[in-house]
């Protein structure tokens, strides 16, 4: 099921040319980036790279929002490690996985797990995600 938009905060723009072998750009100049496949050693980023970063970064806001609601103040050092996969399927076809370690520290093992569960439920990237691709996480 699709939730429309009832505001729209912020629309990102970009322009890329030539795939995975070309080049990413944001229309306000802030990402000017050579694109290179996974494993080829060539200068540049790939997409998986780029998805984890924004997932990462987006997690970490929706933790913040998470401990505003259970009144838990996001300690120091948080951090978001994401492992994208980019893989085969069984049909031949392509397919990403991911995993998501969390750091919190200083936190109890409680309050970690529930303020992690309730991100994953206010992510946009943890919704675009879910039932799509295989998620994992691992809570530190």
């Amino acid at each position: 099921m699709i939730t429309p938009l009832t505001t729209t905060l912020y629309t990102a723009r970009t322009h890329t040319s030539g795939g995975r072998d070309g080049r990413g750009r944001s229309s306000d100049g802030a990402l000017d980036l050579p694109l290179s496949p996974p494993g080829s050693g060539r200068p540049g980023t790939n997409p998986e790279q780029l998805f984890a970063i924004g997932w990462s970064a987006c997690f970490i806001g929706a933790l913040r929002r998470a401990g505003q609601k259970f009144d838990i103040r996001l300690p120091e050092g948080v951090a978001v490690e994401a492992d994208v996969a980019l893989g085969n399927t069984a049909d031949g076809g392509f397919a990403l996985a991911a995993q998501l370690t969390v750091h919190l520290p200083g936190l109890a093992q409680e309050d970690k797990q529930k303020m992690v569960a309730e991100a994953h439920q206010i992510c946009p990237y943890s919704k675009a995600t879910r039932g799509n691709i295989e998620v994992g996480f691992v809570i530190v």
